[in-house]
């Protein structure tokens, strides 16, 4: 089997590449992104190319298999043009239309989209837990929600023009881990926790071997449609933070979301706007369908998320290779 990778150089994508190259049947693997990515393997081959090139398509035949990671999550991926929303957006949304239009005219017969819960929008109204037929509804202001789901009302669409791939479409929750956003790793692990009007809503995450395991099962179960793929037993926030901290510090959601906004201005290490909101209301998924269909059950809960994360902080950023919760 060849598979491409696409965003091979992100957080995720460097998690999946030791996994997936030691997968029986995997012939090649062929990583792309638009900065070099060196990895040190005999079945590893890198291609240099931005998933919005008009020749995508010469990059994408023979492979049988496309993992879609290619996503600019945070704008500071983009460095000092990370305030130019329409950039983000033209990677996000026309570089994966581009992608999936490539893959269907090279032939690949299996895409697999790393999507996320963010489409669902994190709303007062939300069922607790949100299954795969609930309204997708993305975070006014927070460019990731917006494109991810833009990305799957075009693929609505997409799948059934003739000769589409079959496409699953990964809907991952927040991924914390070795690889993770640091920004993702340092709230799991916070003393601080946003303090809402309401009643604290449950918190639920994903470990990232849970997240490579749910690519690897849908590389082996090809199955369209969504999936959601987080960690069981979710919790509120301040009952998470009090699990390494004595002392908690609550910040009011009425002051945490303006100072957020003004100090994104100076610095992009707490994240786009818009990505706050998410905090404030539910966002708890149920992965009865990924069970079912992919066999894929998480091994790590939203504490052990937590637990894990921290012990990450006291070996003073160095990973262990087979973690345990």
């Amino acid at each position: 089997m060849r598979v491409l990778v696409t965003g091979v150089g992100g957080h995720l994508a460097q998690a999946l590449l030791p996994r997936l190259l030691e997968w029986p049947g995997i012939e090649e693997v062929v990583g792309l992104d638009w900065a070099p990515v060196t990895y040190p393997h005999p079945r590893f081959r890198f291609v240099r190319a931005d998933i919005r090139d008009a020749d995508l398509t010469e990059h994408l035949r023979e492979m049988e298999v496309v993992i879609h990671m290619a996503f600019v999550v945070l704008g500071s991926a983009l460095g000092r043009r990370r305030k130019e929303r329409n950039l983000m957006r033209s990677i996000n949304l026309e570089g994966s239309r581009n992608l999936f239009t490539a893959a269907r005219l090279a032939g690949v017969g299996h895409v697999i989209h790393t999507s996320s819960v963010a489409v669902y929008g994190a709303w007062p109204d939300n069922p607790v837990p949100l299954t795969e037929n609930a309204q997708r509804r993305p975070m006014p202001g927070f460019g990731y929600s917006e494109d991810k789901a833009a990305v799957e009302f075009w693929l609505d669409a997409f799948e059934r023009e003739t000769g589409a791939p079959t496409v699953t479409r990964l809907r991952l929750h927040a991924v914390v881990g070795p690889h993770a956003q640091p920004l993702l790793n340092r709230l799991a692990r916070s003393r601080f926790y946003i303090r809402t009007p309401e009643e604290a809503p449950p918190v639920q995450c994903l470990w990232e071997d849970d997240a490579i395991d749910a690519v690897l099962r849908a590389l082996q179960n090809r199955v369209d449609g969504a999936f959601n793929i987080g960690a069981p037993d979710p919790r509120p926030w301040p009952e998470l933070a009090t699990r390494h901290h004595r002392v908690t510090v609550g910040i009011p959601y009425r002051v945490a979301e303006p100072a957020h906004r003004l100090l994104w201005h100076v610095t992009p290490a707490l994240g786009d706007p818009g990505w706050l909101a998410g905090m404030r209301y539910p966002l708890v998924v149920d992965c009865t369908r990924a069970e079912g269909y992919l066999h894929w059950r998480a091994n790590y809960s939203v504490a052990d998320c937590v637990d894990l994360c921290w012990s990450l902080s006291q070996t003073a950023g160095k990973p262990s290779q087979n973690p345990e919760p």
